[in-house]
């Protein structure tokens, strides 16, 4: 068929285009969908504590994502700034994924555990307070809101029913866990427990060895 026939039919050119987008992504994702890395979660991945999640859901509605990614790519000039690149089963239980498309501010996939909590407070109230030339806006309010437990409930038992391993014992006391915590304390715990896995435990600690070393040869 010459390629002229279908330059001037937009009919057939629709199909083909349609037929050529369908088998892509049929090759590009149904083999993904069977595959138990990016299905199943990575050892030592958890689903997360009722107080995460409020923190997760508090991180989604103030658009944290637009400025900041959660992978690190698997490229010599990330690994060695952020640490190891991501895998698809330490995202299994995120409903929707926090990779984001832009770093106006710094990857945060393995941000668990690099800064105290009260670091964390401040920087989240008031950035420049930190980091001057930062342009990240404060959210000081997220001080005087608190966690809408039952709201909290709520979620634990839907993700339930999408297949999350939660039991219903945890789910009854995800109330009680989360009273009269802020959503300034749910972000931050939400922070506290990026990157900080069994597995990517043992993969920072070879990071930084990794790093040590390198920096003794200097």
């Amino acid at each position: 068929m010459r390629h002229e026939v279908i330059e001037k039919s937009v009919n057939l050119m629709m199909v083909l285009i349609v037929l050529a987008v369908s088998v892509g992504g049929l090759v590009e994702i149904v083999p993904l969908m069977l595959s138990s890395e990016v299905t199943e979660p990575a050892e030592g991945i958890e689903p997360y504590s009722p107080l995460r999640l409020a923190g997760r859901d508090v991180y989604v509605r103030e658009g944290c994502y637009g400025c900041h990614s959660q992978m690190v790519r698997p490229f010599r000039s990330e690994t060695e700034r952020y640490g190891p690149y991501s895998t698809a089963g330490e995202s299994v239980y995120d409903r929707p994924f926090q990779f984001g498309s832009r770093r106006t501010g710094p990857d945060l996939a393995r941000v668990g555990g690099r800064y105290s909590d009260d670091w964390h407070r401040l920087h989240l109230q008031d950035p420049r307070a930190l980091v001057p030339e930062s342009n990240m806006p404060g959210y000081p309010w997220l001080n005087e809101r608190t966690v809408d437990p039952e709201l909290v409930t709520k979620k634990l038992r839907a993700l339930q029913m999408l297949g999350d391993p939660y039991t219903d014992e945890p789910i009854a006391s995800a109330a009680a866990e989360v009273d009269g915590r802020t959503e300034m304390d749910a972000l931050v715990a939400y922070l506290q427990g990026l990157g900080t896995n069994r597995t990517n435990r043992r993969s920072v600690a070879v990071w930084i060895s990794t790093i040590f070393a390198a920096s003794s040869r200097q």
